[in-house]
């Protein structure tokens, strides 16, 4: 969304003695301290000194509020071009109040409104950016299914390669919407009984045994570190203030991917056994018994 953001828009006061182009892009605007001495009608010496006492004082970070922007100005008869400090719409609002400006007010105002006009548009804009590319991604998987029947593609590795194309496009689908920013999380259902060790143990060595007769784990495959799953499920399992820590068959599934990726329980194979769905008739969480990653 950042980019849809790079626009100038143009503040202008109801009696027109203020005429800014204003920068939009990181989902703010941003002024510099020339634009911000026209706007609150005080001297740039000024706002420099307000603005550096805001860092000093720790009341905004330099880093996240402060960047710089190219700009064309005029020195003498040439034009050049400078890097120019620009300074986020949070600076602004401090600055605004030190010096007492109801023109920062105004400023403030135009300001929210049009970054929440802009972030709805850009919003718009995602979803049917994400729906075209959702149909495309639609055809060229109807595409590789039926290349997927076709007698020349006769080699395993081919075939292969088409069923984890096939498997993982819904994965390819979230994927995208996390980065559009479109991913709502679910609801969820509650509840979710976690297995005890004794019969887990049993689950991941019948995994195992049918991975490796597949060719796709090997002995260390499952094999324990310390009592790592043990810990694991004992974090799931845990109360806050009385009410379950992950209420949901889905946020243990999830905690359970996170957990596991993270601290690595087994010497090998962490990653196939975070792949967990949920067993609606009993709502027992099980392993799928998913090809090896």
């Amino acid at each position: 969304m950042t980019n849809d953001l790079n626009q100038i828009q143009i503040f202008e006061t109801q009696d027109g003695q203020i005429n800014l182009e204003v920068r939009l892009q990181d989902e703010t605007v941003w002024l510099s301290t020339e634009q911000m001495s026209r706007l609150f009608d005080r001297e740039r010496s000024v706002l420099t000194k307000h603005i550096n006492n805001v860092f000093k004082d720790g009341e905004l970070d330099s880093y996240l509020t402060c960047a710089k922007f190219a700009q064309v100005q005029k020195e003498g008869s040439r034009e050049v071009t400078r890097e120019i400090d620009f300074y986020n719409l949070d600076v602004i609002i401090l600055v605004g109040y030190r010096v007492k400006s109801a023109r920062g007010v105004l400023f403030r105002k135009w300001a929210t409104q049009t970054l929440k006009q802009h972030l709805v548009q850009g919003y718009t804009l995602n979803q049917q950016r994400f729906n075209e590319n959702a149909h495309a991604l639609e055809a060229a998987l109807a595409l590789v299914r039926k290349t997927a029947q076709s007698p020349e593609l006769n080699t395993q590795a081919g075939r292969g390669l088409v069923e984890i194309i096939s498997r993982y496009t819904q994965t390819f689908l979230w994927l995208q919407r996390y980065d559009e920013g479109l991913l709502n999380e679910p609801a969820g259902q509650a509840g979710g009984l976690l297995p005890t060790m004794v019969d887990a143990t049993a689950k991941l060595q019948h995994l195992k045994q049918k991975l490796i007769a597949k060719g796709e784990a090997t002995e260390l495959f499952a094999q324990p570190r310390g009592d790592g799953l043990a810990a694991i499920f004992g974090n799931l399992d845990q109360f806050v203030f009385g009410e379950p820590a992950y209420p949901t068959i889905e946020s243990k599934a999830a905690h359970l991917l996170y957990f596991v990726v993270k601290n690595h329980p087994f010497a090998d194979g962490n990653l196939i056994m975070t792949m967990l769905s949920s067993n609606e008739e009993k709502g027992h969480l099980r392993p799928l018994h998913s090809p090896a990653l």
